[in-house]
């Protein structure tokens, strides 16, 4: 920033340091060139990572585990500390490397019902899928590994595997907020864009009667005029 002194951008980063307790190359950059930017981004990551929502810091690190083994996130290595003092042990890091590792291949159960489905018949890839879901990582609830595959799924864009999550969490009562907040941790390392696209998806999935939502979320799936700009210029119907 033009006319900052040396003093003042150390100060800055100090403060970004202090709440987070590590920097990163983005931080000083930021604090150098673009300061506005930095403090929208650290309120921003604050309010995704930081503050106290749904998850316990246990469980909300064990998503973000899986969120960053899905998209090969090496810089992160604040989250292993970060689930060891929450109680993140070395039986629950596998399970979550597990949780992950299903998530990242139901590509291959997503080509069995999309261009296989008819020849493979009976066999039914959402159940076959679901079933190896509820095995995979036995040292850690089914909840958690609900909400680690639902992230990973927003981070790879697997939107059929993405649903058969929904549908299984659903079954097995986990809390939407939950859910919501586990996919939202998807937003940085995943991208936004895939956060938006989640979001319809589920939002889709609640309006066609798939999933058994709670009258707050039904309410959301309802709202119309959530179509974006291609909606507001008349080139998508309204959602």
């Amino acid at each position: 920033m033009s006319g900052e002194t040396t003093a003042e951008l150390e100060a800055r980063l100090a403060e970004v340091k202090a709440k987070r307790g590590y920097l990163l190359p983005h931080h000083g950059l930021m604090a150098l060139a673009f300061p506005k930017l930095l403090a929208g981004y650290d309120a921003a990551y604050t309010a995704l990572a930081l503050d106290d929502r749904v998850l316990s810091h246990h469980d909300r690190e064990f998503v973000w585990m899986a969120v960053l083994a899905a998209t090969d996130e090496a810089l992160a290595t604040h989250h292993i500390a970060k689930f060891r003092a929450a109680g993140g042990t070395d039986e629950m890091i596998g399970a979550t490397f597990a949780a992950a590792a299903l998530a990242i291949g139901a590509e291959a159960f997503d080509f069995a019902a999309r261009d296989w489905g008819r020849q493979l018949a009976p066999f039914d890839p959402q159940a076959s899928y679901v079933a190896t879901l509820r095995i995979v990582a036995p040292a850690a609830p089914i909840r958690l590994v609900h909400l680690a595959g639902l992230a990973v799924q927003v981070c790879r864009a697997r939107w059929r595997p993405f649903g058969w999550h929904l549908q299984a969490a659903y079954a097995d009562g986990v809390e939407e907020e939950a859910m919501a907040e586990a996919i939202s941790l998807a937003m940085f390392p995943g991208s936004v864009p895939r956060f938006v696209e989640a979001c319809g998806h589920w939002r889709g999935l609640i309006a066609d009667g798939t999933l058994p939502a709670s009258p707050r979320f039904r309410a959301w799936a309802a709202l119309t005029g959530q179509g974006g700009h291609d909606e507001a210029t008349g080139l998508a119907k309204p959602g």
